[in-house]
């Protein structure tokens, strides 16, 4: 994997690793917010991964540089993440990322626009909780399984954009079924070349050229009030 550009002469208003403190648990997470950012993207991880993930580090850098806030969190804690059963229950997943969703809002009360960004099983709890919250400005998935969702995805009122890999045969075939249960403005993105990890030379560039123009065009500058203003 190749990163795209030196960050170091980047300039930021906060980074660091924070704990969001919900009713029952605290999750680990790294919050990006650069100087300029025009608004914020939470990322939703897959099963078996964490807010470690290079790739979805990668895209949180190529938005940064292109002025998101981003936030990347474990939505398991440590304890959770050994039993293998919680990595799948996508409903427990989607609980977390609503009640991240809340916290963010509640420490930052002027509020930015939030987009969500999801991978693998991931996008099923993105697409969930866009479905519960309607003034998500835009959903991306890489690689995901919006067809976890299939029951809610009529409710996705969101801008929502699919990123799949020509080669990744199977779950190209399940995220045609489950764009074509959006109603909401959409895009199936096909990467050609492309498997599931998007580990050929090139692709993971363009998952990031293509998530970043997306976010672009409905998370930007325009800011929102807190849901407890």
């Amino acid at each position: 994997m190749v990163l795209i550009d030196s960050f170091e002469i980047m300039k930021f208003s906060y980074q660091d690793e924070i704990q969001i403190g919900l009713s029952k648990v605290s999750l680990t997470g790294d919050l990006s917010i650069p100087v300029h950012a025009d608004g914020m993207i939470v990322f939703s991880h897959g099963s078996g991964s964490s807010r470690l993930s290079p790739r979805n580090r990668m895209v949180a850098h190529y938005l940064q540089k292109n002025n998101f806030a981003t936030l990347l969190f474990d939505l398991l804690t440590e304890e959770e993440d050994r039993h293998f059963e919680n990595r799948f229950d996508i409903g427990l997943l989607t609980r977390r990322l609503i009640d991240a969703t809340e916290w963010l809002e509640n420490v930052r009360p002027e509020g930015f626009r939030i987009g969500y960004f999801g991978a693998s099983t991931g996008a099923a709890s993105a697409l969930r909780a866009a479905a519960f919250f309607p003034h998500i400005q835009a959903v991306v998935s890489r690689g995901g399984r919006p067809d976890l969702a299939m029951d809610v995805l009529h409710e996705v009122y969101t801008p929502t954009m699919l990123i799949v890999g020509s080669l990744d045969e199977h779950v190209l075939e399940l995220n045609k079924k489950a764009f074509s249960k959006l109603n909401c403005e959409k895009k199936l993105e096909i990467i050609d070349g492309a498997s599931h990890l998007f580990e050929e030379e090139g692709a993971m560039e363009l998952v990031c050229q293509r998530a970043t123009d997306w976010f672009k065009k409905y998370v930007h500058k325009t800011k929102i009030k807190s849901l407890n203003s």
